[in-house]
């Protein structure tokens, strides 16, 4: 499965080479929401908790590569460093407060958080550093090797989303991955068994804001903008959406919720003629009743039969 995967990357490459750029920069955005939903497939498919607060933590990665530029001078990559660092501690605060309560309450405190953000960010405390209502710009440097910026933010996506892949199914194969999956099966049970609940739940919020505020970041690089508007709490909703139906438990399902996220609307809208928003309610929901594990989970499934056939 390491070759398969690596040669998709690769070959995605490689593709994008033969595509004129409003194609690659469709497909950068894809691959920005695949890199946002690897985190909730650590967050709630793996440690089994929920959340709204993605927008907010999506938006923590994106001002931090335009606080980068407009505030200190540095180069414009710093950005990327910075907004795993402090996705990381957002999300592991986040989780260490709301990660040993019911889901319901998680819910809650993730709701809160994801409200609170926008108005923050136009606290007049603040909003020298933020930009306030208006937000803030940054200019993408020349990219290397005579590459268009389109193609090259779609490389440097790809790249990034290749090692946050290898390093989620890392990270559900090992000790502390099966240690959030008992937890989330029964955290009674977990803790009996020496688990630290509230800990590994809190750890896999930081990973998952890790994730999340990464994608935010190279959202900022890919539009050159950020503003509070940009993450409202809708844009939590439809990353659920995307993580339902592309299947929760896998990073590969994480990438086929990219691609819907982008591309399945477009199909909607040209079906629907007015009615666009109905029918993609009613499919969605038909989607998730046919597969409550997502794609990827039937296509598992599918697979795991086959294999079954060829045995007998």
């Amino acid at each position: 499965m390491r070759t398969v995967w690596t040669m998709g990357f690769v070959a995605a490459a490689a593709l994008s080479f033969g595509l004129p750029d409003f194609i690659v920069f469709r497909f950068t955005q894809a691959v920005i929401w695949a890199m946002a939903l690897l985190g909730l497939v650590i967050l709630c498919g793996v440690s089994g908790q929920f959340s709204f607060a993605q927008a907010a933590l999506f938006g923590i990665g994106g001002y931090s590569a335009a606080m980068v530029v407009n505030q200190t001078g540095l180069p414009l990559y710093f950005g990327l460093p910075l907004a795993v660092l402090t996705g990381y501690g957002a999300g592991w605060m986040l989780g260490r407060v709301a990660g040993s309560h019911s889901v319901w309450t998680q819910a809650l405190v993730s709701y809160a958080f994801a409200i609170a953000f926008p108005q923050f960010l136009r606290w007049r405390l603040i909003e020298g550093w933020t930009g306030g209502a208006h937000g803030l710009y940054l200019d993408f440097p020349a990219p290397p090797l005579d590459l268009s910026i389109d193609r090259w933010t779609y490389l440097l996506a790809l790249a990034l989303l290749g090692v946050g892949v290898w390093l989620a199914y890392n990270i559900i194969d090992s000790r502390s991955g099966r240690a959030l999956m008992a937890a989330r099966d029964n955290d009674l049970a977990a803790a009996a068994q020496g688990i630290r609940v509230a800990s590994v739940r809190a750890t896999a919020a930081g990973i998952a804001g890790s994730y999340l505020a990464l994608a935010g970041c190279l959202s900022a690089y890919q539009y050159g903008y950020v503003g509070p508007m940009a993450y409202g709490f809708s844009l939590s909703v439809q990353m659920l959406f995307g993580l339902v139906v592309g299947g929760m438990y896998s990073p590969a399902g994480a990438i086929l919720g990219g691609l819907f996220l982008q591309f399945f609307p477009d199909l909607i809208a040209g079906l629907g003629k007015g009615l666009s928003g109905l029918l993609y309610a009613v499919l969605l929901i038909g989607a998730m009743v046919a597969m409550p594990d997502g794609i990827a989970g039937m296509v598992g499934r599918a697979a795991a039969r086959l294999r079954e056939r060829r045995a007998q």
